[in-house]
């Protein structure tokens, strides 16, 4: 089958969206289909600098096959991270297109990259199958906060309802989402579908994380024979960031072999540090900038609990990630999250309150018995989320929908 998957995210821009479009179409290469991605064009000094995303990716025979497209672009005001593909280059693009032959479109983006692949499906008579990644509701906001969130919210609603009228199928990652979705009162087949993960960039022996370990403790003496609290991810304002930096100093002060590591690069890591400083945990946190996939992984696996104080994670990545790792998990039950956890798999799910964010993170501190119980059960748990049996199932809504669209 050839696919192709239109994206405005894609590396160097690091984020939930880039991280599902490449390890689908990686997937989806190695299971013998034909993709390509439709992307922006970052400017040339990042992409010369675009650290590799994945673990051997230079010498991975699927990233080889895989083709990527990438839009001429231009920058965007409310965030400096994105780009926006150039209009004119729509009829450039069809050409290229055409000269793959694709069987299905993917859109992973509702911006002007998913109405070049909404309207490339429709001309050329193609299935087009969107993923709901981002609740745009609840982000929103925190892009254009002049604008008041009722109007801003009304606005958001009416085009989402547009965009997924345009599509023939729609991917949810979670059934929080679904029920959203299903509020519009579309009229589109709707399939439950997570990102899936690739087990394999989590599994490390022992001396490489020994070296590992010392290698991070030169660059950050901050976390020198302490236990790491990680929070990986976006360093942006709706990660609500505040919410863990704040509880942090009662944390040190039952143990202070304790550091926070954000790992992750964004518009707010400045005020964040700057938190931590008043907070008076500044030497205790650090804050390591982009981490390339293979790093990151690593520094999961040398952590000891990894904390998600994110309110709007849709699908979280990040928080099966670091179950894959093998190490427990708390944090705040919404979204996202919820669905991942359906509890206290592997770890704590707790309410939006501090005091029992603190406590279950003490808990998991001072009892050793509770922590290798709640670690293995994250490792255990975390299977259901891994690449190969999720790929099966989006293999099988491309089908259906091809089938749907064939039939007159």
């Amino acid at each position: 089958m050839k696919i192709v998957m239109f994206s405005d995210a894609y590396w160097p821009r690091v984020n939930g969206v880039t991280v599902s479009v490449d390890t689908f179409s990686l997937a989806l290469v190695r299971a013998g289909h034909d993709v390509m991605i439709v992307c922006s064009q970052y400017p040339v000094d990042s992409m010369t600098d675009m650290i590799t995303p994945v673990t051997g990716a230079q010498k991975d025979p699927a990233r080889e096959k895989l083709k990527v497209l990438r839009v001429p672009s231009h920058g965007v005001f409310f965030s400096k991270e994105d780009r926006a593909a150039k209009l004119h280059k729509r009829r450039w693009m069809e050409g290229e297109l055409d000269a793959f032959g694709p069987e299905v479109i993917h859109v992973n983006t509702e911006f002007i990259i998913g109405d070049f692949g909404f309207g490339y499906a429709k001309k050329r008579r193609l299935p087009a199958v969107y993923t709901f990644h981002t609740i745009w509701e609840d982000y929103a906001v925190n892009y254009f906060p002049l604008i008041p969130d009722f109007f801003l919210r009304f606005i958001i609603r009416r085009y989402t309802k547009f965009l997924l009228e345009r599509s023939d199928t729609v991917i949810v990652p979670t059934a929080q989402i679904e029920e959203m979705v299903r509020s519009y009162h579309i009229k589109k087949e709707i399939r439950q579908l997570p990102t899936g993960i690739d087990p394999a960039l989590f599994r490390h022996n022992a001396e490489k994380l020994e070296n590992f370990r010392y290698q991070l403790e030169q660059k950050y003496p901050a976390i020198r024979g302490k236990r790491i609290l990680l929070f990986a991810g976006r360093v942006a304002k709706e990660k609500n960031l505040s919410f863990v930096i704040q509880l942090f100093p009662e944390l040190l002060a039952k143990h202070p072999d304790l550091a926070l590591l954000i790992a992750g690069n964004g518009p707010w890591q400045n005020a964040y540090k700057e938190e931590a400083k008043n907070y008076g945990v500044g030497e205790n946190c650090v804050f390591t900038g982009y981490l390339e996939r293979e790093d990151l992984s690593m520094v999961y696996a040398v952590s000891h609990i990894f904390v998600m104080p994110s309110l709007t994670e849709t699908q979280g990545l990040v928080t099966i990630e670091a179950m894959l790792s093998g190490i427990p998990v708390v944090a705040i039950g919404v979204m996202g999250t919820l669905q991942v956890m359906e509890g206290d798999r592997g770890g704590f799910m707790v309410q939006n309150d501090r005091a029992e964010f603190r406590d279950r993170v003490l808990q998991l501190l001072g009892n050793d018995d509770l922590y290798r119980n709640k670690a293995e059960d994250a490792r255990l748990y975390a299977q259901r989320w891994t690449i190969g049996s999720i790929t099966e199932r989006l293999v099988e809504i491309y089908k259906e929908s091809v089938n749907r669209s064939s039939l007159p």
